[in-house]
């Protein structure tokens, strides 16, 4: 076959020609270059259709190295079937399959092919540190080499066009599948296995009734023992193949016919003496019945004992994001071994040595000079292995210096000696750097929060250093990055930590017994957009800290350069360290009102930190949850103005990368007397809540029915007049009713001023009138009139409405409840459009006043 000077359309359509005739080479599944499948013939339709793939390979026009080709394939696999943010709890969401997997991977140039069954590929996709960030048609030479050392050479089977040609189509016809089999049902073997599981842990393991915690702690029994056990039998529900694994002191069977069909059995002793069963729940059997129509079991001996002698890659899909491990791009290395050198000499790498006890595949060594100074650990030995085969391959790293370590739970004296021997001597210590990126899997996290993850209990808990501190430092050991850093505290006193990690150990409130603890001499420092780093969609900082572990000074907060996600220095910035019963919150509380009458709406009451603003948000109509867990406060007449101002200094700030971690802090009294700072934060809230008519009395209405043109009286008057200074007073036309009560006597809240016990208190005429409301006050006032004005001239508008009622009228809402976000209205849109551009302008005139006085600290 000539191939020396040939496009690579055309390359592919020769290829496909001369040697996959046979086969359907027609289908395209995402960005892979090149797939072959069998033709199946229906024998329902008469049609051919396309099968199970045999073959997914990279194509290229010219000659390129076969592993670098295949780095290339594995990375356009891996990243386009990674989910999204929003899918991630998705356990068919895999993380690196789009389809059923093929028998062979492979590649071609207009020289060679080359052809590697599946499951040799299969290990990379489990690794911790795998680069999945980077685009495949720019490939990294690490990427490559650690492709290099997970596929053996001679697994690979090479052929070169031209004086290969009749091989290849004895290979071909040796090991594809030809077509037009009638079988429907895929058979299981080594290279679709793990596919297989991850379908059956989202489609069958819902539905069976079992308790996952229990059989996991007590018989080491987990959810792919009850796939092994369905996997083992026949259509008839007979084992066909010994499950004769040696290890396990409890195993399952499975029997289809039985009520209930999973049995634990203990080994060794006599069936009767112990016996557990557990069924489906309702609809299960469906479930796992039309499951197993679309694979045909047992597999084969020699497959079953593949499977078995890897039940390592059994692991759920989010294995990763669970463990927290995260690749450190080149990008962060090179820069945190720069700030290394700053804060320890230019001659750091042969006057120090190196420990990274979280090391994955050894990524934060690429670019150390000394390999006889430094050592690398990791908790999975296929790391390891990768390594070494990584130093086979040139990378500098002694092979003694590489091992399986578990930092959480292993005795130190398990470490090699020459390690040992510099832990051990207090001098020789002082000269230690741990250099890391730890893992940053927690207790829970906001999937968790929102319900749509899986809670991480015990990602943290399982560890003898969080069993060891959990009480010292509280609830900041949930942080798993947080337990390497008590135990290189405690036990590597006087070295110095070099370390990847969020901020959460300098600034937040649940590690203020952490900070206690844990003292340190902080020498410099950068934070990076997170989603520069793979496996993380957030948008918060990552921070590379060094601190020297013999300080004696308690975190107080420490400043940071800002990078930007191309190197780019922006400048500095500070994190401040909470303090318990400082922050917004404790002073929100001083207004509570439990008491009043009149209850204008409630406010939802998050946490203090900056990326909480979106939980935090006015209604009319709080769920029954929030109540009875007191997330709630009301607000009222005499509470009004705290709470408006505690709403509009946290969302009149953007949430950015940068703040996300800023806590909101117990101001100053300075606020209380800034009249027009109060009114600004009351005309800001107007126009950023969710109230809602159909929910009761909208109080939120910030104009009288002259103004906006309402066909009919509003049935509450009562921000009109609280805000031109009327509020606790009738209104002329309501004199003479006696339900026109007035609101309250006097609007009353409190701040301490100078000595402790004094209280100030300020009525309804103490408020700025509206001819006294700041140019961004007045401007909001005066867009916002106006698309009241344009909503009432709609036919059968609602008295009523509020901003929300407003602007769902428009827009209209999807089934689900969701307002869309525009509208086919021009003229609304244009006013929306002004309303929202004066809001922003009142956000920025907000912004700065909430830094002076004290919600904020720069």
């Amino acid at each position: 076959m000539e191939t020396s000077a040939i496009r690579e359309e055309e390359l592919k359509n020769r290829v496909a020609a001369v040697f996959f005739g046979k086969y359907d080479c027609t289908r395209i599944i995402g960005n892979i270059d090149f797939c072959v499948s069998p033709k199946r013939r229906d024998p329902r339709q008469m049609t051919f259709i396309p099968d199970t793939p045999i073959l997914w390979a990279e194509a290229k026009n010219h000659p390129t190295d076969i592993y670098r080709m295949l780095a290339q394939l594995i990375l356009t696999i891996g990243r386009a079937g990674r989910p999204r943010p929003a899918e991630a709890a998705r356990p068919e969401a895999a993380p690196y399959q789009m389809d059923e997997p093929p028998r062979f991977v492979g590649c071609f140039d207009n020289e060679k092919i080359a052809f590697v069954e599946y499951h040799y590929i299969l290990p990379i996709f489990n690794l911790n540190d795998f680069n999945w960030t980077q685009t495949p048609s720019a490939v990294d030479d690490k990427t490559v080499g650690i492709v290099r050392g997970v596929i053996p050479q001679d697994k690979i089977f090479v052929f070169h066009f031209g004086s290969d040609d009749s091989e290849i189509k004895a290979f071909i016809a040796r090991n594809f599948t030809s077509g037009d089999s009638p079988a429907l049902a895929t058979p299981i073997d080594r290279n679709n296995f793990t596919f297989i599981y991850q379908k059956w842990r989202s489609e069958v393991m819902p539905h069976i009734d079992a308790p996952w915690d229990v059989l996991k702690k007590k018989y080491a029994l987990y959810d792919r023992d009850f796939f092994l056990a369905e996997m083992n039998v026949d259509d008839n529900g007979t084992p066909e193949v010994a499950d004769d694994r040696p290890a396990e002191d409890f195993y399952i069977t499975f029997d289809a016919s039985a009520r209930e069909p999973y049995t634990i059995r203990r080994k060794n002793e006599d069936e009767l003496n112990f016996n557990l069963m557990f069924g489906f729940k309702p609809g299960g059997l469906d479930a796992y019945a039309a499951f197993w129509r679309r694979y045909k079991r047992p597999p084969k001996r020699e497959y079953w004992d593949f499977i078995v002698s890897r039940l390592d890659l059994l692991v759920p899909q989010d294995v990763r994001e669970r463990k927290g491990s995260f690749f450190t791009p080149a990008i962060w290395v090179e820069k945190s071994q720069s700030y290394i050198a700053a804060a320890l000499g230019e001659s750091w790498q042969d006057e120090y040595y190196v420990w990274d006890c979280a090391g994955g595949t050894g990524n934060l060594e690429v670019g150390l000079t000394n390999k006889y100074r430094v050592w690398v650990s990791t908790l999975d030995q296929q790391d390891v292995d990768v390594i070494h085969e990584r130093i086979k391959n040139g990378a500098n790293l002694l092979e003694s210096h590489v091992f399986r370590f578990d930092f959480l739970n292993d005795s130190f004296d398990k470490l090699p000696e020459d390690l040992r021997d510099v832990i051990n001597d207090s001098e020789e210590r002082k000269r230690l750097v741990i250099y890391i990126n730890p893992p940053y899997a927690e207790h829970s996290n906001r999937k968790v929060i929102v319900g749509t993850g899986e809670n991480r209990t015990n990602v943290a808990k399982e560890s003898l250093v969080y069993k060891e501190f959990s009480r010292i430092v509280g609830t900041a050991t949930r942080e798993l990055y947080i337990q390497f850093f008590l135990r290189i505290f405690k036990e590597l006193h006087g070295a110095t930590l070099a370390s990847f990690s969020t901020m959460k150990f300098v600034c937040s409130q649940n590690c203020n017994k952490f900070r206690k603890y844990w003292k340190a001499d902080f020498k410099g420092g950068f934070i990076c957009p997170a989603d520069t780093f793979d496996n993380v969609s957030g948008s918060f900082p990552i921070a590379f800290t060094i601190w020297h572990l013999d300080g004696s000074s308690e975190i107080c907060g420490v400043s940071v350069e800002v990078i930007d996600r191309t190197s780019n220095l922006l400048g500095t910035r500070k994190f401040h360290s909470s303090i318990s019963g400082e922050m917004i919150s404790d002073w929100l509380r001083r207004y509570y009102d439990m008491h009043s009458d009149v209850t204008l709406a409630y406010m939802s009451l998050p946490g203090v930190s900056m990326q909480q603003r979106a939980s935090l948000f006015i209604t009319s109509k709080p769920t029954e949850s929030d109540v009875k867990q007191h997330k709630v406060a009301q607000i009222t007449p005499s509470n009004l103005i705290p709470f408006t101002v505690y709403l509009s200094v946290r969302h009149c700030i953007a949430l950015t990368w940068e703040n996300n971690k800023d806590e909101f802090c117990y101001p100053t009294n300075n606020w209380f007397s800034d009249d027009e700072f109060k009114c600004d934060c009351l005309i800001f809230a107007l126009f950023d809540n969710v109230i809602k008519s159909r929910d009761g009395v909208n109080h939120w209405i910030p104009f009288t029915e002259e103004e906006v043109g309402a066909k009919s009286c509003f049935k509450s008057h009562f921000m009109s007049d609280f805000i031109n200074g009327r509020a606790g007073r009738p209104r002329p036309a309501e004199a003479a009713r006696p339900e026109a009560a007035p609101y309250q006597a006097e609007l009353d809240f409190a701040e301490t001023s100078g000595t402790t016990g004094t209280r100030e208190s300020a009525d309804a005429s103490q408020l700025s009138r509206l001819s006294q409301l700041s140019r961004p006050a007045r401007a909001v006032m005066d867009a916002g009139r106006e698309l009241w004005r344009y909503y009432h001239a709609q036919p059968g508008a609602n008295p009523n409405a509020s901003y929300y009622d407003i602007r769902a009228h428009f827009q209209g809402c999807r089934p689900n409840g969701t307002m869309n976000a525009t509208s086919a209205d021009a003229t609304y849109s244009a006013l929306l459009a002004n309303l929202r551009s004066a809001h922003k302008a009142l956000a920025a005139q907000i912004e700065p006043k909430a830094y002076e006085y004290g919600f904020l600290k720069r």
